[in-house]
């Protein structure tokens, strides 16, 4: 009698990026607010979080606030700082209740110090935990995070700690805001538009990219496996040949 093959487990990302695109169109779609869908949009981010801690997914990044966003409608930024204000208020017990860690990526001096304070309380909180890490880049571009790891060295070449030649792409990337986690393997955006907007420059030179049309409000339980199912059908190469990928896969 012919031997049963056991199935192949399908490949999940450790570690998934999320560019959260098209809050304001869902809203005006709606004839609402654009702030209206940034609210609307936190239901997402509980749909994602929940698919992603149950497919063992290790580490989620969402793109919430680029360095760039400043540049918006004043009135929006603020309805913006307020609604990440109260999120974090509402969502650390809910986080912590999950065993999931949150952490906050990007320059935070900028924000008005009663969110710093919402950020570092809601990260204390939830710091023990060991389920899932949930990260938040907030204030954040991929390029300024390259520029602040090449500071670090270089504040270490001056204090005579280490050499020039001594930096590789391995030791800047530890640097790096998201150092000590592994890269993404995976970066979805939302919204129909293909770039990625500054966002993990370097984490990503290996990710596969994703891109929904759905506006992120609507990206849900549904539209998060159907971005991981597509995961799972992808060869990753990394530079090998596809024989050279199935021939280790098989050893």
């Amino acid at each position: 009698m012919e031997k049963t093959k056991q199935a192949v487990p399908p490949s999940v990302p450790r570690h998934v990026a999320i560019i959260m695109d098209g809050n304001n169109r869902w809203a005006k779609k709606r004839l609402l607010p654009g702030v209206a869908g940034h609210k609307a949009g936190v239901d997402a981010v509980r749909a994602v979080i929940e698919v992603c801690a149950k497919a063992k997914v290790e580490v989620l990044t969402l793109f919430a606030f680029s360095s760039e966003n400043w540049q918006r409608p004043v009135d929006e930024v603020g309805a913006l700082m307020e609604l990440f204000f109260s999120a974090l208020r509402r969502e650390a017990r809910r986080l912590n209740e999950n065993n999931i860690s949150l952490r906050i990526i990007g320059d935070r001096s900028r924000f008005h110090p009663e969110l710093q304070a919402a950020m570092r309380e809601a990260e204390a909180l939830t710091a023990g935990n060991t389920g899932f890490i949930l990260q938040i880049a907030a204030n954040y571009g991929g390029q300024w995070d390259i520029a602040q790891a090449a500071q670090r060295l270089a504040r270490e070449v001056q204090a005579g700690h280490l050499r020039p030649e001594d930096i590789t792409p391995e030791l800047l990337q530890t640097c790096l805001a998201t150092g000590d986690l592994p890269l993404p393997d995976l970066c979805i955006r939302t919204g129909g538009e293909h770039r990625i907007s500054n966002f993990l420059l370097w984490q990503l030179a290996y990710a596969e990219l994703y891109f929904s049309d759905l506006y992120w409000p609507d990206f849900k339980h549904e539209a998060m496996r159907k971005a991981l199912a597509d995961f799972a059908s992808r060869q990753r190469r990394f530079g090998k040949t596809s024989e050279q990928v199935e021939s280790g896969a098989r050893a």
